[in-house]
């Protein structure tokens, strides 16, 4: 292959394409990825606090609450107990199938490897260190690893 300065800068230029696009998905995904394991695990959490005053604490932690809301009968106390950690279970369970049904984890996972393969390919191609042939392969192989990631149109 041409080993020109002309093609290492085209080479060059495909890996900061990638690189943006690839910037750009995780900049989408990874807060995405944070907010449905968040209201996973702060909505497992609560729900089972909500189950396990009354267990724990019997009719004595009903009354409790009912005495601090003023509340004239115990078993608003138990529907409102049962309702929230109901809530908050279904919130926690579609949190962790919406993630897990599309990978969300795997793929910023992958994503972020990338980059840094990328990255590591860009500094390794700029100082000359790589015959061109080998830095395609290697530029195709990280590439292929985020098939998810659409590429940036070129300005």
């Amino acid at each position: 292959m041409d080993e020109s300065p002309e093609t290492r800068q085209r080479l060059s230029d495909r890996i900061e394409q990638r690189q943006q696009a690839i910037r750009s998905y995780l900049g989408r995904e990874r807060p995405r990825r944070n907010r449905l394991s968040n209201i996973s695990i702060v909505g497992s959490a609560l729900a089972a606090m909500l189950t396990a005053g009354p267990a724990a604490g019997g009719t004595g932690f009903t009354e409790a609450v009912q005495g601090i809301f003023s509340l004239n009968d115990d078993s608003v106390v138990w529907r409102f107990l049962c309702l929230a950690a109901v809530i908050l279970s279904v919130a926690a369970a579609l949190a962790t199938n919406f993630a897990n049904s599309h990978a969300l984890a795997d793929k910023v996972t992958a994503a972020e490897t990338a980059n840094a393969q990328l990255d590591g390919l860009q500094d390794t191609l700029n100082f000359g260190h790589i015959p061109i042939d080998d830095a395609l392969k290697l530029y195709q192989q990280y590439v292929a690893q985020v098939p998810f990631v659409d590429e940036v149109p070129a300005r």
